[in-house]
């Protein structure tokens, strides 16, 4: 093809050239439309989103995206949705640390304290979000001291997701196990809880409780760091120091978990995918699981309902994590896109309860409070959950979706076998705990 000589002395083609001028010729149409009186519309800002939340929670978030997008005509927010887990964070940490991250993501509160002291998120500015009407107060208590790192306010909570206990009110009703307000009767102890589990095996005629476990360090640590919490003990993870921890109860905990899969109060061995479908298809009575489950149970038809699970050593406590809003590190700081960044966080908390209908336990506390929010079933069986979570332990290598949840299972998935004591599996991942806290955050 034929080219021609620009006048910076390179070499373009014909094609280059025409594409060149329809694109000068669309500037001189939209400068003559406009004439001297400037822009007939102020540019609209784009601001990119990258969060983790896929299936149902994805479509709900698409659906908040699109409902804010709508009432703020001044911007546009695109989001991004990556892979859960180890992938995700790490491409965040990257694009922090490379200087191209997006203007907000979404975070578990539990990675937070690995990301904020090395600089990868800004904290966040208070009195812009109480512009939009949103406070300190705007929270449950412990959900915002989860937010804070070093005095600073580094995450914006959307929800607390806890784990729960879903139930079956059918099977419970046959087994004789509910309470006369038709919730199921209370259990205040390991011996309690497995001989109701027993009543319901003997209505479903195949197990009591579901709970799928093979495979998923996640789905081992919710329940185990429940009893452990239950014991009223906490842990805690020093850098440079030795895991302080409870052995007792951390072995008791992981003794009673291992008794439970005898094949008569739940299967000996499955993943989460068998649990699920094995209490959605009526075969189990209880269901230990996330409350993002509850869309699936619902349209599955089940007689569902719901609880935090039943404290069988004194101490209400219920694992948790929170799905939180963070502000990447900006190299080049956008005050206008920030303030619309804030606006859309609020707009997104404010419009939270359609993220309830997904399960989980809105943050914002006037969601939580409103009328509307107390007459959804079950998720008011369980809203006091928010009052009893408890998160992991704070450290830069622990929380949702990390690889420390992965040493867990290889140390523990044996023990819930039967193959394994449980004071060996977990000395050893004490063991491998320590290993860890020697070395510094690579963050």
């Amino acid at each position: 093809m034929k080219q021609f000589d620009s006048f910076a002395g390179k070499q373009v083609t014909r094609r280059q050239l025409l594409a060149g001028s329809a694109v000068l010729g669309s500037m001189f149409a939209a400068a003559g439309l406009t004439g001297c009186g400037g822009s007939a519309n102020a540019a609209v800002q784009d601001i990119d989103f990258w969060h983790l939340l896929s299936g149902g929670d994805g479509i709900k978030m698409q659906a908040m995206i699109s409902k804010a997008n709508e009432g703020n005509p001044g911007f546009t927010v695109h989001p991004t949705v990556l892979a859960w887990g180890p992938p995700y964070y790490t491409k965040l940490a990257m694009a922090s640390a490379g200087g191209r991250p997006p203007e907000l993501a979404i975070m578990h509160a539990s990675r937070v304290p690995g990301y904020a002291p090395g600089g990868l998120i800004d904290p966040w500015d208070m009195s812009l979000l109480a512009e939009h009407g949103v406070t300190p107060q705007s929270f449950a208590p412990r959900i915002w001291d989860k937010s804070q790192q070093n005095g600073q306010v580094f995450s914006v909570a959307l929800d607390s997701h806890p784990f729960v206990m879903f139930y079956n009110t059918d099977v419970a009703g046959k087994a004789g196990v509910l309470a006369p307000n038709g919730q199921l009767q209370a259990a205040n102890s390991p011996q309690e809880f497995i001989g109701m589990a027993r009543e319901m095996q003997k209505v479903t005629t195949a197990h009591g409780l579901s709970f799928g476990y093979l495979g998923s360090g996640s789905q081992m640590w919710r329940l185990f760091y429940t009893l452990y919490k239950q014991h009223g003990v906490d842990m805690e993870l020093t850098p440079g120091q030795p895991m302080k921890a409870d052995r007792e109860a951390a072995v008791e905990s992981l003794q009673f978990m291992a008794s439970l899969f005898d094949d008569t109060v739940a299967a000996k061995s499955g993943d989460i995918s068998t649990g699920i479908a094995e209490f959605a298809r009526g075969s189990s009575g209880m269901l230990f699981s996330g409350v993002w489950e509850l869309p699936t149970l619902q349209k599955a038809g089940l007689p569902v309902d719901a609880a935090t699970i039943p404290t069988l050593y004194g101490t209400p406590a219920a694992y948790a994590d929170s799905h939180s809003f963070v502000l990447p590190r900006q190299i080049n700081d956008d005050d206008e896109k920030r303030r619309n960044v804030y606006k859309f966080v609020s707009d997104v908390l404010k419009g939270s309860l359609s993220w309830a209908e997904a399960g989980h336990i809105p943050a914002y506390q006037p969601v939580v409070q409103s009328r509307a929010y107390r007459e959804l079933t079950p998720q008011t069986h369980y809203a006091n959950a928010a009052d009893i979570i408890t998160y992991d332990p704070e450290s830069w290598f622990s929380g949702s979706g990390s690889d420390w949840q992965t040493y867990f299972a290889e140390n523990v998935q044996n023990v819930l076998l039967g193959r394994d004591k449980a004071a060996d599996g977990w000395d050893a991942f004490v063991h491998r705990t320590n290993t860890l806290l020697s070395r510094p955050n690579p963050v």
